[in-house]
């Protein structure tokens, strides 16, 4: 009787511990506002293509002036991830979110404002640095609200909207410049972000919980230098060394940065040491399936970024269609990519990589397929034609971004969640630029100096193998992955698993 009584007591104890851990009951309605986020920063990262000749025309912008519009809020987006995440460890992923969304959306409006084409790039610049600081909260802040059971799935719209995002970019870019909203042309595809991102503002502070961080790490100033400078020495010759014709300084500059990122890497290496704590933590990179779902990571971007861009010119360049219709040749992209993800999301779950595997396999075929019917039918390759294997490519990429994002984070701890979230990011969009470069360069130098509808064909059958290529490549990688088991369901009454802590965080003021 007495050892009952004490069980009991015991138990009444440790009940509100129990309670303290629960998952958060608006984890759901969440989940759209920070992916509205994801959504926006893949957006206009790609729409701004699409604009390109309206910009030229209404501004006087040249090729160089393009660019730097162009891969100038590429630059800051990939510079900054990193040292975004590590920021949003540090005072708090609610923090950093809310005030990157803010900063993105009043970027947006500068944008849509701009009078001459350096305000654009000053603004776009501007835009990348709030991006960087908005979307590497989106992956902490799904680690700390969902319990592991329930990650899967959240994963799984992760996966899709980051696909859908740029996606949209082409296809709804290129309806909003043909549709020439109450007369604003390509000021419109800026604009937009203004309802949208005071919307979004709204709902995240009103649902978004204050979590003060679990431990606060120290700032590595000289860390956030020196990668940001690895990183800019290699992404501004990638961003504008083609249209400049690889100038030497591109090559010199693509040369240092291997030397430079090392040294960065042994700064934080000796802080490590000394007991401080760096920009990176490289103990995150003892878990295989980080450092292998990396490198399929640049594999699939490097692979998706040079498809995107080599079919673009195709259909605009070979084909002769407006940037409207051009975009509607992406939508089975972009229908195959939503279904995978939302019918597939069960099967990423319970397969983990083996569901990596089928979805690099599908945009593998996807691509040679595509190729394979530009090199037998040459410029008669119509539309319909071109948007078949795209849909299968979408098709794999659904069922690839969830699992593979699931795969680099998953046993990652939720107070490491930002730093962790932005170097996934970065390398997305290191190697989807580096993409574009490496394949654009294949492209144009096989299209030549005089170019016609049967030269583009053929330039873009030989982007599209090495772009196969690479993913072939990625699919290879992937069977060096774990199988990982099939999570279980958290019951609501449960403790959440040990890979979200962060409920347990106290309460902010």
């Amino acid at each position: 009787m007495i050892d009952t009584a004490a069980h009991h007591a015991v138990r009444r104890r440790k009940a509100p511990s129990v309670h303290a851990v629960l998952p958060d009951p608006r984890r759901w309605r969440i989940l759209p506002v920070i992916l509205l986020a994801t959504f926006m920063a893949a957006f206009d990262y790609m729409v701004v293509n699409v604009a390109a000749p309206s910009l030229a025309r209404d501004l006087g912008a040249g090729p160089a002036a393009l660019e730097l519009v162009v891969g100038g809020y590429g630059f800051t987006y990939a510079a900054g991830l990193v040292t975004g995440g590590k920021l949003g460890d540090l005072f708090g992923h609610r923090r950093l979110f809310l005030l990157g969304m803010a900063g993105f959306t009043a970027a947006s409006l500068l944008c849509g404002l701009a009078a001459s084409a350096p305000e654009l790039i000053a603004a776009r610049l501007v835009q990348g640095l709030a991006a960087a600081a908005m979307a590497p909260q989106v992956l902490a802040l799904i680690t700390a609200a969902f319990p592991a059971g329930e990650r899967p799935r959240a994963l799984a719209w992760f996966g899709l909207t980051i696909s859908l995002g740029g996606i949209a970019g082409q296809v709804l870019g290129g309806a909003l410049l043909q549709a020439d909203v109450f007369g604003l042309g390509w000021r419109v595809i800026f604009l937009v972000n203004g309802p949208v991102g005071v919307a979004a503002l709204a709902a995240a502070a009103r649902l978004l919980p204050r979590r003060a961080p679990a431990a606060r790490p120290g700032l590595d100033p000289v860390g956030a230098l020196a990668l940001t400078l690895a990183l800019a020495l290699a992404l501004v010759p990638l961003v504008v060394g083609r249209e400049e014709g690889w100038p030497l300084w591109s090559v010199l500059s693509l040369a240092a940065a291997v030397p430079a990122l090392a040294a960065a890497l042994a700064w934080m290496r000796r802080l490590a040491v000394r007991g401080g704590e760096p920009l990176l933590d490289l103990a995150l990179f003892a878990s295989r399936p980080l450092r292998v779902g990396l490198l399929v990571n640049v594999a699939v971007m490097a692979s998706f970024g040079g498809l995107m861009l080599t079919t673009t010119l195709l259909l605009q360049g070979g084909l002769g269609l407006d940037a409207a219709h051009a975009g509607l040749v992406f939508v089975p992209l972009g229908a195959g990519t939503m279904t995978a993800a939302l019918l597939g999301r069960h099967l990423a779950a319970r397969l983990g990589s083996r569901a990596l595997l089928a979805g690099n396999a599908l945009g593998t075929a996807g691509i040679a397929l595509l190729a394979l019917e530009l090199h037998l039918a040459g410029a008669s390759a119509g539309a319909p034609l071109i948007a078949a294997p795209l849909a299968l490519v979408g098709l794999g990429s659904g069922l690839t971004m969830p699992a593979l994002t699931g795969t680099v984070l998953g046993g990652v701890r939720p107070e490491r969640a930002g730093a962790a979230s932005g170097i996934l990011t970065t390398t997305q969009q290191f190697s989807t630029a580096t993409g574009v470069a490496v394949l654009g360069a294949v492209f144009f130098s096989a299209l030549g100096h005089h170019p016609t509808p049967a030269g583009y064909a053929g330039a873009a059958e030989h982007a599209l193998w090495l772009a196969a290529l690479l993913y072939a490549a990625a699919t290879a990688l992937v069977t060096r992955l774990p199988r990982p088991q099939a999570p279980a369901a958290a019951p609501v009454s449960a403790p959440v698993s040990a890979a979200a802590p962060d409920t347990k965080a106290p309460v902010s003021a």
